[in-house]
């Protein structure tokens, strides 16, 4: 796949996810999700590129609340091959630029030249990895040096970050020394040039030459399921570089969703790099604490492997007629957050902070709503701790249950065809106690067995046995 004749193909894929996908300014349902405050204060302007190849370059720009100066943070756009440049849209909204936001810092977005609104074009240089980062750069810079003029900007502080080929760019501004740069970030930075008979070796020994003429720290971002740069070679680039003599730190984030090259579009990856980038930020001197949390959604809950996302038996508290509430919801992008309430309330949502409105939604028609699921992994959890599933037997094994009679294999029938939550508790007398619904019904059939017996055990859970392995079948 390339670009028509005039142009050269790199193979580099931008952000396509969520908030961080890349949206037109008058999309209203992208600004949905991004934070209020940040759209506040968006500025789109224009402004001059490399002084020695004049062309105008097409930026956005955010700034926090007050007067300043702030700190400033420029963040740097990657690239789709299957579009033209001058049609992809403005890059603005991205998790990367409300994380600084949340940090004090001023955040500008510039366009590449010939990309949305910028003028000109990217010039070609055939294998020249470092040739083609450092055309982008010296734009770059020139962004730099304007805003270094504004009474809001304080240019003894930048940081400079990209993402893919802007990742790339970013380390290749590293070489120009650009006073006030005080740190560089690369979230899976690279490029691919079509020109290069073995794109991997020139790729690694370009990292190495741009080592070798960088003295600016930088953190760099990768993962083990990166679909532009495999694990070989993002590890190649970073010891070439490293090697060379650049200063960097590698944070090695192993499997992400599925491509970990689009980490900045979920906000369930935040746990895996702002910590490291806070600390990386301390080290050099540059603000690193939150200080507007206006800026950022509501941290995501680990996976809890409750349920596979899709399995519609496994929701609590709802029935079949609910479950198209959840469908709804399984066809919305991220971010997008489910809620569930213990009376059978739900609720879905997408955009920014899904999460907080997700329950906020559900909070209105039942109490004690909780998070079931967000963007792709579940994240309920039982109130109680219970424990885990066992090979047993399998669920609808009724013969398989212990010390019951006819009687009690009768209630454990019934049991199966309870509604979430649910558990079924047993005693070696035969003696027997099943809970649907309610708050803890693992917690409930434990003490409404152990009121009228002694040593009851919990048999099954929702959908799974629970039965220890080694006891006996009787």
């Amino acid at each position: 796949m390339t670009f028509s004749k005039g142009w050269f193909f790199f193979f580099i894929i931008l952000l396509w996810l969520g908030a961080a996908r890349p949206a037109l300014a008058d999309d209203p349902k992208a600004a949905s999700k991004a934070p209020a405050a940040a759209l506040e204060s968006e500025r789109v302007i224009t402004v001059p590129g490399d002084p020695d190849r004049p062309v105008d370059l097409q930026m956005t720009i955010y700034t926090p609340k007050g007067p300043g100066p702030f700190s400033l943070a420029v963040m740097n756009h990657g690239a789709t091959g299957n579009t033209a440049p001058s049609d992809q849209p403005r890059y603005y909204l991205t998790f990367s630029a409300y994380y600084f936001l949340s940090r004090g810092y001023a955040v500008a977005l510039p366009m590449m030249r010939g990309y949305a609104g910028s003028g000109g074009h990217l010039l070609q240089h055939g294998c020249d990895d470092v040739a083609i980062g450092l055309d982008a750069a010296r734009d770059i810079r020139a962004v730099i040096d304007y805003l270094k003029q504004q009474p809001n900007i304080d240019g003894s502080r930048i940081v400079v970050a990209g993402q893919s080929f802007g990742g790339w760019n970013t380390l290749a501004l590293g070489t120009l020394n650009v006073p006030g740069v005080k740190a560089l970030v690369s979230f899976a930075g690279g490029m691919r040039a079509n020109d290069c008979a073995d794109q991997d070796t020139a790729l690694s020994d370009a990292a190495a030459r741009l080592g070798a003429r960088t003295a600016t720290p930088s953190i760099w971002f990768f993962g083990d399921n990166d679909a532009v740069f495999p694990t070989p070679v993002w590890r190649a680039m970073y010891e070439h570089y490293v090697a060379a003599g650049g200063p960097a730190t590698l944070v090695a984030y192993g499997q992400f969703g599925a491509d970990s090259h689009n980490l900045l579009g979920s906000a369930a990856a935040l746990h895996l790099w702002v910590p490291e980038l806070d600390a990386f930020l301390a080290k050099v001197g540059l603000p690193h604490t939150q200080v507007s949390p206006e800026y950022m959604p509501t941290p995501a809950p680990a996976p809890s492997h409750y349920a596979a996302l899709d399995d519609m038996q496994a929701l609590p508290y709802l029935t079949e007629h609910d479950y198209a509430y959840y469908r709804a919801f399984l066809n919305m992008p991220s971010p997008r957050a489910f809620a569930i309430g213990p009376h059978g309330a739900a609720s879905s949502s997408e955009g920014f902070d899904a999460q907080l409105e997700a329950l906020k939604l559900c909070g209105k028609a039942s109490s004690d709503c909780r998070l079931y699921a967000v963007d792709n992994d579940v994240v309920w959890t039982r109130p109680s701790s219970v424990p885990v599933a066992t090979r047993f037997a399998q669920l609808g094994d009724v013969s398989a249950v212990p010390y019951l009679n006819a009687q009690g294999r009768e209630g454990y029938r019934n049991f199966l065809k309870m509604r979430r939550p649910r558990a079924f508790s047993i005693s070696s007398n035969g003696a027997w106690e099943a809970v649907s619904l309610g708050i803890d019904p693992a917690a409930e059939a434990q003490e409404a067995c152990n009121r009228l017996f002694h040593h009851c055990r919990l048999y099954a859970v929702d959908g799974d046995v629970v039965w220890p392995e080694s006891a006996s079948r009787k």
